[in-house]
């Protein structure tokens, strides 16, 4: 069974015999390597395990119901695949009525109820855990949320109405909207003790034995938890208004789930319980059969399995054993990757640049990372302690001698990283793999200084670093499966997502990208207001409008790559001279993060543009015709090999939101793909 019951004695405490009995109730997926989710065998469980518990309430005395996991999980939530099958609105409002009946058992039950929330618990697992009387966490947990909005759903199972009591609405709109619509950021036990989610948190290794010494006090009585009022209007109005806020800004409208939650958030301050439980059932009738849920699932399904197993990647068994790292270069983005490194990998780190000054900052700039990583909780102090030994730099670049993995992350022009790599290959061991950050550069070209070009492969991080999960790991025709092999397996233990790309211009991130901002900047140069322009592309439901993005990237970025793709491809690629008249002032901010400015703003005078502009239309058109044919031309060229790659790269790569599919299926879908290629990335339907 998923889910099985026992009994046991609540523990005596300060010399007061304990009062009584419990049923425990532990979430079961039966295999280690699945977590276990709600669904259509899973819930009919968990009720019959009610039912059992009820039956030992009636019977045997007990006096309280627990629920717990098993493996470092609690529960993950609903069963998404089981929901991908539901075609019918009736059956997708019977999913969400059943979820009702079970879960609301907990807080219907004759005793008080406990959730003891041992690991993950996501969607309907955390409000399995909100319908209890009363909730415990380990300190361990770093994954608690509300993530359906961010798929293309509501918190459908009670959450809605249930969290923004429990822990006042800013807190919901948090978990439920900022966080999830945040690339589904998650809050740690210790997180979600703080924000009143939970009442009681304790640390993993003796977890259950606290958390049922702790409901014998409260049974007892020795313990006494304290419940919030319900905040005024102004309060809770305040709140969703942030919320509402937070989604304009994400997704611009392009989505219902985002708005459907605010509305059900909204609508929870003065709703009973039984009404607005039929307004979640509503609204996941309407969403769970809406193409935004189809695409979202789609996409999570796609990155979820590129995560596990990246397609076209060697056996891992090909690779070799990395125990020390060296990093070339010791800037921002170099001391970025060494810290990633460090943390993840925790083996020793060595930075080397041109000057001691450069090196001793690059180094302080890791060190600070881990005093950072140590202050929120992310690691322990002897942790700290021994990372802060293991990262070392010097300005003699024999220091890299001893390193598995070297990874250079020079300036980006070819002829100095070659510069660099002919330098260090002499002074590395010759089953030393050597890698290259390059954004848009030649991969292969890079390899031809080299005397063995087959240890030589791509490792193409974004910045943040830390942040964005995607890797995209270039292979040239010379990088053997060794090579190619560790990196992946480098990537997998940096807990990033591999895409396999070959070596061509850009790659595929910034090549499609930059074709996408070419677009853009081509309309401000004919003459469209700034503010058109930067709404234009609000359909797409892009994280940042395009040129906060630019911004964020940095103009003089955008700017060399669009240099490197426009003498790759000078038939559709080209160098505007306001993108360069940006970069030459100094790339002042166009965008505030309210919102595009008013044009009499840093724009004003800056650029020269031409009388002929689009309108919001016209540049949406453009941008989506641009896309389709770039991205058929990435696929003819075997740049990746298929339109999922694609997505999975965007994804992650960009923060291309999940409820539009990704964007092959996008283009499919507004018609783009077939109007100027004749043919649609994905079969029909």
């Amino acid at each position: 069974m998923p889910v099985f019951v026992r009994t046991l004695d609540l523990p005596a405490s300060s010399g007061v015999v304990g009062p009584g009995r419990m049923a425990l109730l532990t979430l079961d997926s039966g295999d280690p390597r699945r977590p276990f989710v709600l669904g259509s065998d899973t819930l009919p469980a968990l009720e019959q395990a009610i039912d059992e518990a009820e039956r030992l309430v009636r019977d045997e005395g007990v006096v309280a119901i627990g629920v717990t996991g098993v493996n470092g999980v609690f529960c993950a939530g609903a069963d998404l695949k089981s929901v991908a099958h539901t075609t019918s609105r009736e059956d997708a409002v019977a999913t969400a009525e059943a979820g009702h009946r079970v879960l609301g058992r907990f807080a219907d039950a004759p005793v008080p109820t406990f959730a003891y929330v041992n690991g993950l618990a996501l969607g309907g697992g955390l409000e399995t855990a909100l319908h209890c009387t009363y909730r415990t966490v380990s300190s361990s947990v770093r994954g608690l949320g509300l993530p359906e909005a961010h798929l293309g759903l509501v918190p459908g199972w009670g959450g809605t109405y249930l969290l923004p009591r429990i822990a006042g609405p800013d807190v919901a709109v948090k978990v439920a909207i900022e966080n999830a619509l945040a690339n589904n950021r998650t809050l740690s036990g210790p997180q979600a003790l703080e924000a009143g989610i939970v009442d009681a948190g304790f640390e993993p290794a003796d977890f259950l034995v606290e958390s049922l010494r702790w409901t014998a006090s409260v049974l007892a009585g020795t313990t006494t938890v304290a419940r919030r009022e319900l905040v005024d209007a102004p309060t809770w109005d305040a709140a969703i208004a942030r919320g509402r806020a937070v989604a304009d800004t994400r997704v611009h409208g392009a989505a219902p789930a985002p708005y459907r939650t605010l509305d059900l958030l909204e609508a929870s301050r003065t709703n009973d319980r039984a009404t607005h439980f039929s307004a979640e059932e509503a609204a996941l009738g309407d969403l769970i059969v809406s193409g935004e849920l189809r695409a979202g699932l789609y996409a999570f399904d796609l990155v979820q399995r590129y995560a596990k197993k990246p397609a076209g990647a060697p056996p891992a068994e090909a690779a070799r054993k990395v125990t020390s790292v060296g990093v070339v270069g010791a800037g921002l983005m170099a001391s970025q990757l060494a810290l990633l490194f460090l943390h993840r990998l925790q083996v020793p780190v060595v930075l080397t640049d041109v000057s001691a000054e450069r090196v001793e900052k690059g180094v302080e700039f890791v060190r600070t990372g881990v005093r950072e990583l140590l202050g929120k909780g992310r690691i322990t102090q002897d942790t700290a302690n021994r990372l802060t030994a293991s990262v070392s730099g010097s300005v003699d670049k024999g220091a890299l001698s001893d390193a598995d993995f070297v990874i250079e992350a020079v300036f980006e022009e070819l002829s100095v990283k070659q510069d660099v790599l002919r330098e260090i290959e002499p002074l590395l061991r010759e089953d030393a793999v050597l890698a290259t950050n390059t954004s848009s550069l030649s991969v292969t070209e890079m390899a031809s200084v080299l005397k063995n070009p087959e240890r030589f492969v791509g490792f193409h991080f974004f910045n943040p670093v830390a942040v964005l999960p995607l890797v995209e790991v270039v292979r040239t025709g010379t990088t053997d499966e060794a090579a190619l092999a560790t990196a992946f397996a480098v990537g997998k233990r940096l807990k990033k997502t591999c895409v396999l790309v070959q070596d061509a211009p850009a790659f595929v991130v910034n090549r499609i990208s930059t074709r996408m901002f070419d677009e853009v900047v081509r309309a401000l140069d004919a003459g469209t207001p700034l503010l058109e322009v930067e709404r234009s592309l609000d359909p797409l439901g892009l994280p940042m409008s395009p040129f906060r993005l630019a911004s964020f990237v940095g103009p003089a970025v955008m700017l060399h790559v669009h240099e490197t793709l426009a003498a790759a491809f000078p038939d559709r690629y080209r160098v505007s001279d306001n993108l360069r008249r940006w970069v030459d002032a100094g790339s002042p901010e166009l965008v505030t993060p309210k919102g595009p400015v008013a044009e009499t703003g840093a724009a004003e005078g800056l650029f020269s543009v031409a009388t002929e502009p689009l309108t919001g239309e016209q540049v949406l058109r453009n941008v989506q015709d641009a896309l389709a044919d770039e991205i058929r031309r990435v696929l003819d060229e075997g740049v990746v090999a298929g339109p999922q790659d694609v997505d999975v790269c965007l994804v992650l790569g960009t923060g291309h939101p999940l409820f539009t599919g990704g964007i092959t299926p996008y283009l499919d879908r507004v018609g783009a793909s077939e109007r100027v290629t004749g043919r649609r990335f994905h079969p029909a339907g």
